[in-house]
């Protein structure tokens, strides 16, 4: 490897602070918070019913960070509980109106940021590049 590049990790880190910087702007009108809490919300949203520990392992945050992030949706009136007919101690987790209503104006935000990361890049390179995060991001899992 070229000892004169940048690191991978190091890129990936200022990437990921400055989007976090964005979304946490776009989002305070709406009482989102950082650490990922779109992301929650949007899973809940696409598949209603799903557990904490589900949401754990497919987003691959820890236990803290998704009851953390549950909390504050559920405290801003984004998702609702309610008991696992089929495990009692289980919660399902379930967007309200004001999650769906909101549904479209948090994927137009992931679109803008999208848009400007991707600014002056043509689509072969996008392409280019989602292929090789996702190469990276498969690699990163075996760490």
């Amino acid at each position: 490897m070229n000892s004169n590049r940048e690191p991978i990790g190091k890129l990936l880190s200022q990437l990921n602070r400055q989007s976090q910087k964005f979304l946490t702007k776009e989002l305070m009108d709406y009482g989102i918070g950082s650490g990922g809490q779109h992301t929650f919300l949007k899973l809940i949203v696409n598949q209603p019913g799903i557990t904490q520990d589900q949401m754990t392992s497919e987003l691959k945050f820890d236990k803290a960070t998704t009851a953390r992030s549950v909390k504050h949706l559920e405290q801003s009136g984004y998702v609702e509980r309610r008991t696992d007919p089929k495990d009692r101690r289980s919660s399902l987790l379930y967007p309200t109106a004001k999650a769906i209503e909101f549904a479209p104006v948090l994927q137009e935000i992931l679109n803008e940021l999208n848009r400007k990361l991707a600014s002056g890049l043509t689509s072969e390179e996008v392409d280019t590049l989602v292929m090789l995060l996702q190469k990276i991001s498969k690699n990163s899992a075996k760490l």
